[in-house]
Parts: C-alpha cells; sequence; structure tokens
C-alpha cells in the first residue's frame, strides 16, 4: 500500500492513500481503482464546494464528467466555445459569474450534494 498521484483525472493534486499495486499480463505495475465513479463524485463535490477560483484542468474535469461538450457548456453559460477552451487551458480567468453558474450545474447535474453549497457561493462573493 502506497500513496498514488491520480494524473489520469487530469488533475495534478489527487492522491489517492493506500492504493494497491499489481502486476498486470505484461508485467506492467498498475494500480487498479475499485470505486472510480465515487472517487470521481468526491472530486467533483471537491472542486464545486472549494472557496478559491476554479482553475482551467478542474472546469475540464467537472465537465467531462457533466458529459458535456465544450459547445454545450458554452451553450449553458451563454459564451462563445472559445472562452470555454481558452478557460480550461488556463489562458484566460474564468469570469465568476460564470463559475457560478457551472457550479451549480455540475451539482445538479451530476447528483452532489447541495447542502454546503450556497455557504460555499456565498463565501466567494467580492468583499465591497
Amino acid at each position: 500500500m502506497t500513496a498514488y498521484r491520480y494524473t489520469e483525472s487530469g488533475l495534478d493534486n489527487v492522491i489517492i492513500e493506500g492504493a494497491h499495486a499489481l502486476v498486470d499480463d505484461a508485467g506492467e505495475s498498475c494500480v487498479t481503482i475499485p470505486n472510480v465513479n465515487d472517487l470521481h463524485k468526491a472530486i467533483a463535490q471537491e472542486i464545486v464546494l472549494r472557496r478559491s477560483a476554479m482553475l482551467g484542468r478542474e472546469l475540464r474535469f467537472l465537465r467531462t464528467e457533466m458529459g458535456i461538450t465544450q459547445a454545450e457548456l458554452a451553450a449553458l453559460v451563454h459564451r462563445a466555445p472559445l472562452a470555454i477552451s481558452r478557460w480550461e487551458r488556463g489562458e484566460i480567468e474564468i469570469d465568476s459569474n460564470v463559475e457560478t453558474l457551472i457550479r451549480l450545474h455540475a451539482t445538479d447535474r451530476l447528483g452532489l450534494s447541495a447542502s454546503r453549497l450556497a455557504e460555499a457561493i456565498w463565501a466567494r462573493r467580492p468583499v465591497a
């Protein structure tokens, strides 16, 4: 058992503690994740509830988990598909109002817990 950096998620900060490495038929070491769907749901929940601004790779993770294309997300948030692409690549910051809509949509679409969502959104408001 060891810590495993789960880069296959597209995120570089997901570490699975207690991962078991196996050796496949080709002699390569690999890690199996017994319940990847719940793992992805937990990752999505943490992204949605985190108070800091969403990073591009986190937006891509949520969009992929929701099963929608950049064009479909662009239509949902009334932006050009190019904006979504640029946000995901980290070229420009995600508009904070649009980010709130994305968090709400991801919560609904992925069946995430909404009990702390209002608190997280409120905490992200600009201080006057």
